[in-house]
């Protein structure tokens, strides 16, 4: 990942997965008294850094010839822009009497975390356009 454009692109969707987690973790609290309820997180990283792994792996891995559309491809690498965000419902756990697992003060600590993890990435991202503009003019 060496552009512009893909740096703008990963910030692009860093900053849409924090806005899914938001709305997540405010679900969460929302919800926080409903019997029965089972809170959500959002899946992405590990997704993408598997995809990136796998970019980095792709000249390592032993090249197999599919000679039908319908077979598996194998050693092919996982494209980064293609990884999206998933929800994931926490069905394990039982924190509360009601049968919900929702802890609402982690909920709004991660809130927290999440609206400040934004504003980096906005600032990231501000950065990134500016080294353009700097670029550009001269």
């Amino acid at each position: 990942m060496s552009s512009f454009s893909d740096s703008v692109d990963l910030l692009h969707r860093a900053m849409n997965v924090h806005q899914l987690r938001y709305q997540v973790s405010a679900n969460n609290i929302a919800n926080a008294g409903t019997p029965g309820f089972k809170r959500q997180v959002v899946n992405f990283e590990s997704e993408l850094q598997r995809a990136f792994e796998s970019e980095a792996d792709k000249g390592r891995q032993v090249q197999l010839t599919r000679t039908d559309g319908r077979h598996f491809s194998l050693g092919e690498p996982y494209d980064w822009r293609e990884v999206e965000p998933r929800r994931v419902t926490d069905w394990a756990t039982t924190a509360e009497a009601n049968g919900s697992n929702v802890d609402a003060e982690y909920e709004a600590m991660n809130i927290l975390k999440l609206q400040m993890s934004y504003r980096l990435l906005t600032q990231v991202q501000s950065f990134e356009f500016s080294q353009l503009r700097t670029a550009m003019r001269k």
